[in-house]
């Protein structure tokens, strides 16, 4: 068999060789130029032209700065006892960014456990976390307890963390609310002296920054800027004579079913406020309780028509005149004084009366006589110079002035009523002042409700020798056939006048009442000058010699024991004779 011949389809196949493209290849030059020129430009551009855009975009992802909170000053009274602290505790927050992206809420249970603890309704919280999906960083409950934040800690739910924060505690709760006021939730002062000193309280915190890797860990300490406590803050307030003063007032107002009652205290050598109360008060500590009418400082905020306590300084006025003396004798004649088409009245008959008598049996015709006896710029220059008609001082929010008359035409009825303390409006704190410059021989001094270190310097205003004769003359006010018998002090002379006031309406008076009892003690070295006030008491008993005077005798004898004063009784009563 003969076989083919293989050589004949054997022959090799050759590729025609590559041809060249030259327009093809250009182009594809010019694109990888044109790439490598955009990226050398893009690179250029980030780091001459925007070199910081990039170190920025890279610590936005690893920097990190923590606050350090700093603690807001202590407020102590002026023997070192805490009115006001700072406690740590913490805010729960979440991020809902993070919850959903581990599994929402799955574990139903625990979440609600979360909401019990806190004191959340259990569907309000799922709501807010529902709601804010997109978000990374809402806060839960602030100011928490450390009890709290560990149970929360130990839940151990995703998203949800502790940031620490503080709460100012108050340990002497509605005692001293009205003075030492409340923060907010913001640890920043709403009222009283956290509110006034709020700029001294306040610390700075502190910041520490740090770099984080992707797994939260810390691997660079930036820096660290060291945090500042707040500064403390020392009250001229004693806390014993605050805690006798405001038990005193909240019995009395109880007691005389009274809308309200105040108490203010003033240490005559140095000016310095010993004491400020109100009832009712109100819990610092329970955030419930903050209602305006409890948070209100009545002792600088609500003004009164003072009535007979003014009296002195009627007398103070006449004798700095010359207008009368130690033997000046007036006829009160039946009770009854007729001025135009009105009528003044005593509550009962003096008679021919000296300026003694006329202040312990409280005369409305009897200073009605000094006055219009003497140029009214000159009473009224009187009160001004006391410190009836100028703000206490004490820095302290929401002080009002009262109202002190000015004007060109007066009346001799009005004239008149003005000796006894109507048509003139003062707060508690001013006409304390005034009580407290007459104790002080008519020296003014300036108030403080910070604590001072020695007597503060005053301005002479009126005669020492004629306030000291007005202080005697006052003693007879709380002996018997005075006014305010129940103001007495056992073992020390006390100088009290009451004041029993209608209050003032629209188109007139009304038939409730402000009762007052106003003085110092003791006579011989005077050291305490103490306002007391009961508004509207209800009932048979509605004059402030039955309402306010036994609050005041209470008060000062606790206060002249605490601090320790000698008792002055035995010493001899006179007075001065005057050239």
């Amino acid at each position: 068999m003969k076989l083919p011949n293989r050589k004949k389809n054997n022959k090799r196949i050759t590729k025609a060789p590559p041809t060249f493209i030259q327009w093809r290849f250009g182009v594809i030059v010019f694109f990888v130029f044109l790439a490598l020129a955009i990226l050398i430009a893009r690179a250029a551009y980030i780091q001459v032209i925007e070199p910081d855009n990039l170190v920025k975009q890279g610590d936005m992802r690893s920097i990190r700065v923590k606050s350090l909170p700093s603690a807001r000053g202590i407020i102590s009274d002026r023997n070192d006892e805490q009115l006001a602290v700072s406690v740590p505790v913490d805010a729960v927050w979440a991020d809902p960014v993070t919850i959903y992206k581990e599994g929402g809420l799955v574990e139903i249970e625990r979440w609600y456990a979360l909401a019990d603890v806190l004191g959340l309704k259990r569907k309000e919280l799922i709501s807010k976390i529902e709601k804010n999906k997109k978000r990374r960083f809402i806060y839960l409950q602030r100011q928490i307890s450390p009890a709290v934040a560990a149970y929360i800690k130990k839940l151990k739910l995703a998203g949800i963390g502790l940031k620490a924060e503080s709460r100012r505690y108050y340990p002497t709760g509605e005692i001293s609310a009205h003075v030492i006021g409340v923060t907010g939730i913001d640890s920043h002062g709403l009222e009283g002296v956290e509110r006034s000193y709020d700029g001294w309280l306040t610390g700075e915190p502190g910041r520490r920054t740090v770099r984080k890797d992707r797994y939260g860990r810390v691997v660079e300490n930036i820096s660290l800027k060291e945090k500042q406590e707040g500064k403390p803050l020392t009250l001229s307030i004693d806390q014993r004579l605050q805690a006798i003063a405001y038990r005193a007032i909240k019995q009395a107002v109880s007691d005389f079913r009274a809308m309200s009652g105040s108490v203010v205290m003033i240490d005559i050598k140095t000016g310095e406020v010993l004491a400020m109360v109100n009832a009712p008060s109100y819990n610092p500590n329970n955030r419930e309780q903050l209602q305006s009418f409890r948070m209100r400082n009545r002792v600088i905020t609500d003004t009164l028509e003072p009535g007979s306590t003014v009296k002195p300084f009627v007398v103070l006025a006449a004798l700095d005149g010359g207008t009368a003396n130690l033997d000046t004798i007036i006829d009160t004649g039946n009770g009854i004084m007729r001025i135009g088409g009105s009528r003044v009245r005593d509550s009962s008959k003096v008679g021919k009366a000296d300026l003694t008598t006329i202040l312990k049996k409280s005369s409305n015709i009897g200073v009605a006589h000094l006055a219009l006896g003497m140029p009214l710029q000159e009473l009224l220059a009187e009160y001004a110079a006391v410190g009836l008609a100028d703000p206490s001082g004490l820095n302290l929010i929401g002080e009002a002035t009262g109202i002190f008359p000015d004007r060109r035409r007066w009346s001799d009825f009005e004239i008149a009523t003005l000796a006894f303390g109507y048509g003139l409006s003062v707060t508690p704190i001013q006409l304390a002042h005034a009580y407290a410059t007459l104790g002080a021989y008519g020296e003014y001094r300036p108030l403080s409700i910070l604590k001072t270190t020695g007597p503060t310097p005053g301005k002479q205003v009126v005669n020492r020798q004629h306030a000291k004769a007005v202080l005697e003359m006052m003693e007879t006010v709380i002996q018997p056939g005075g006014t305010a018998t129940r103001a007495a002090v056992p073992g020390y002379r006390v100088a009290a006048k009451t004041g029993t006031s209608r209050k003032a309406v629209r188109g007139g008076y009304s038939d409730e009442y402000m009762t007052v009892t106003a003085g110092v003690a003791p006579v011989s070295n005077p050291r305490i000058a103490l306002v007391t006030i009961v508004n509207q008491p209800q009932g048979d008993e509605y004059y402030a010699g039955q309402v306010a005077a036994p609050i005041f005798g209470q008060v000062m004898k606790d206060a002249l024991q605490i601090l320790n004063v000698a008792p002055d009784e035995s010493t001899v009563k006179h007075i001065d004779v005057l050239n």
